[in-house]
């Protein structure tokens, strides 16, 4: 029997929430500000990348380029990622998070560490490193204490299982950095390619990874409208496999016992799989038309495929020399971080305009200009989503092909394609939303011209300011 639906308020809840919006939900400000840290995240990303071009040629793993990578896990993909289970893990378990005050906390905490760490990496000053890993840690254990209550419920599906493990990933992959931060400075021991393989392994498939897997578990049917008959275990299998796998593979990696790494690497290639089965099952039984977002989803697939291409590539060529294995293998890292970040991008062109258009309804903002209702498709455009979907796919395309080849154009293509893509995202999915805030209410609740804007901000200055 499942658990009732919670009508409680977390701490520092959503005044004037509207009708149809479960009680547990945090307000648009909790998410909308993670996802908008991912854009300003991804713009630093491209810039770091752009600098990074020449040591990426030469050695993947120079601090330069570490630090343009933690760009792009802590302050791109993760911080996105933490937006999705702060809106969708009370969406998801029916029960509201501890406090919205929490959310906050953690959203600043993880802003702060996601920058810090790899401005300190790329400026070697081990001081900022540190002081970024200390305010990640903080956010990690935030989160921990935000999501527990939640994640407690039982009974709701693969999706929660898979959010818990994620979380319990997310420790993991902040206790190595943890670690590996102490170990800059004090050089207990060496940090090779294997070694920092088995912190990505974690952080990229046990975090970042289980966490889409257990959302998309959820958004997939809702946006797709796809009702899948019978049993659907594709998740289940995914989501355990994934676990379990990395649980193999990453202590196989560090310790340099192979035989538990492959083991690991097949165990996760079966739970990838039956990802990848999972989201053929809920296309074929769509009732939706085929839209930009399936596109997104379908690409972002693919770059997983490829990923696996590279990664069994990279295992036969590094026996055959070495800095040719180790850019196969950073072009693995790149597609598959490709595969997190066109998700990421393509389903918030659904999440964000249903955030907005919540919040717009709080305003009593509901209508278009010809009087018809205000929908989700009405608040971005389409067409600057489909070149948006250019830009991120051949960003993406452009640094694997860079650092497979060691050609430096080829990275800085990549890096400013980076950059395109989170400016063309953000003001696209911002630009309508913000219109329609600052005109306000009104008649016909009219798309405003963007001429109106500056006489509509200052009526409501005049209005705020008291007379002498």
């Amino acid at each position: 029997m499942s658990t009732p639906q919670t009508s409680a308020e977390p701490k520092g809840g959503w005044t004037g929430r509207p009708a149809g919006i479960p009680a547990g939900v945090p307000p648009p400000s909790v998410p909308l500000s993670f996802l908008a840290a991912a854009a300003a995240g991804l713009v630093a990303c491209g810039v770091a990348v752009v600098l990074a071009r020449s040591a990426a040629t030469i050695d993947p793993t120079d601090d330069v380029v570490v630090g343009a990578a933690h760009f792009a896990m802590l302050a791109t993909l993760s911080m996105g990622v933490l937006g999705a289970i702060h809106q969708f893990t009370p969406v998801i378990t029916q029960r509201p998070l501890r406090s919205v005050r929490l959310s906050r906390a953690t959203f600043l905490a993880w802003l702060a560490g996601s920058w810090l760490l790899p401005i300190g990496f790329m400026s070697r000053h081990e001081v900022v490193v540190e002081l970024g890993g200390a305010f990640a840690a903080v956010a990690v254990i935030l989160l921990v204490v935000n999501v527990t209550a939640p994640l407690r419920a039982r009974g709701k599906g693969a999706p929660t299982v898979g959010l818990r493990l994620a979380v319990i990933g997310f420790v993991v992959t902040a206790s190595y950095g943890v670690v590996y931060v102490i170990d800059r400075r004090g050089a207990w021991f060496v940090l090779n390619g294997h070694v920092v393989l088995a912190h990505a392994c974690v952080g990229l498939l046990a975090w970042l990874g289980l966490t889409y897997l257990s959302v998309s578990e959820k958004l997939w049917p809702m946006f797709m409208l796809s009702h899948v008959p019978g049993r659907h275990r594709s998740g289940w299998i995914a989501i355990w496999s994934v676990f379990a796998g990395v649980a193999l593979l990453s202590p196989g990696l560090l310790f340099g016992v192979y035989g538990l790494a492959v083991t690991g690497a097949a165990v996760v290639a079966t739970g990838l799989g039956a990802h990848l089965w999972s989201l053929a099952t809920y296309i074929h039984h769509r009732r939706r038309p085929v839209d930009l977002h399936v596109v997104f989803v379908v690409s972002s697939a693919i770059w997983l495929v490829v990923a696996t291409g590279l990664g069994v590539t990279s295992e036969v060529l590094v026996h055959l020399g070495q800095h040719r294995g180790v850019a196969w293998t950073a072009a693995t890292v790149v597609a598959l971080a490709g595969w997190l970040l066109v998700a990421l991008v393509g389903h918030a062109h659904k999440i964000v305009p249903f955030i907005a258009w919540s919040a717009l309804r709080g305003r009593g903002i509901a209508k278009k200009a010809d009087g018809t209702q205000l929908m989700f498709a009405d608040l971005f455009n389409h067409r600057w989503a489909t070149v948006d979907y250019v830009f991120v796919n051949a960003s993406v395309a452009a640094l694997a092909l860079g650092f497979i080849f060691g050609d430096r154009l080829a990275i800085a293509l990549g890096g400013v394609l980076l950059v395109a893509t989170a400016l063309t995202s953000a003001c696209n999915l911002a630009w309508r939303p913000t219109r329609l805030l600052l005109a306000g209410p009104g008649p016909s609740d009219q798309f405003p011209s963007p001429i109106t804007i500056p006489a509509a901000l200052r009526e409501r200055a005049t209005r705020a300011t008291p007379s002498v």
